[in-house]
């Protein structure tokens, strides 16, 4: 909901923990798995709040880095660094692990991004990469590109790297819940001016029983690997 406007964003901060809010079904935020055993430098590219910051051991030596029009601009990040991430101020083997999470999707050209990861990133030093996959355009103009499973694993084998892992986020009923809050909320926030506020209890009622449907159904329907939210990788340098 980064692009709602300030009165219906407040009110979404109401009911941000609640299946009123259009986003409830991604749930928290949440690590890559294995964060906890990373040492050495570390490389956050994207970084913003720098939430991965304190789940990282005290010896680990952090680099936050950030791209100033969507960093700064949109979420006031306050990195180590201000770069492109396609131009890394960093050595070549110079860090133990990077991790850019939810960025690519941000970037001009991902492949030169994976291969600049490659570059800095040491011989059995580790990657965590992600990308949503089914999520509405957001911080716009700075959204231009989706990738399939495949597209991802593309980039990183032309950059040298090994998938450890791919992890699909979420239930697909969850996804399919999720993209319809998020189309029922879309709408009401592109309406000017009045026109909005006689749509929003039926909205939030529309949000809250598609929440719940889409929940519960998650617990008991099969599910489909096809309609993920995103993907996650976990990379190694060889």
């Amino acid at each position: 909901m980064n692009n709602a406007s300030p009165p219906l964003r407040r009110l979404a901060g109401l009911f941000r923990r609640t299946p009123l809010h259009p986003q409830w079904l991604l749930g928290r935020r949440t690590p890559p798995v294995g964060i906890h055993a990373v040492r050495g430098r570390v490389l956050d590219i994207g970084a913003a709040d720098r939430w991965i910051e304190p789940l990282l051991d005290d010896s680990v030596h952090y680099i936050a880095l950030d791209f100033p029009c969507t960093g700064a601009d949109m979420y006031g990040a306050r990195p180590c660094v201000f770069a492109d991430a396609a131009h890394l101020p960093l050595g070549d083997n110079s860090v133990q692990a990077v991790f850019c999470l939810e960025v690519l999707e941000h970037v001009p050209r991902p492949a030169v991004v994976m291969a600049e990861i490659s570059r800095v990133l040491a011989p059995g030093g580790k990657a965590w990469v992600s990308m949503p996959f089914l999520y509405p355009v957001h911080d716009a103009p700075f959204d231009v590109q989706r990738y399939t499973p495949f597209g991802l694993q593309r980039d990183v084998q032309a950059a040298g790297l090994e998938v450890v892992c791919l992890h699909r986020s979420s239930h697909s009923l969850r996804n399919a819940g999720l993209l319809g809050c998020l189309a029922i909320a879309g709408g009401v926030n592109a309406l000017s001016g009045w026109k909005k506020w006689p749509l929003l209890p039926p909205a939030l009622l529309a949000i809250f029983t598609l929440n719940l449907a889409a929940a519960i159904g998650s617990l008991v329907w099969p599910d489909w690997d096809n309609m993920s939210h995103g993907h996650e990788l976990e990379l190694r340098k060889p």
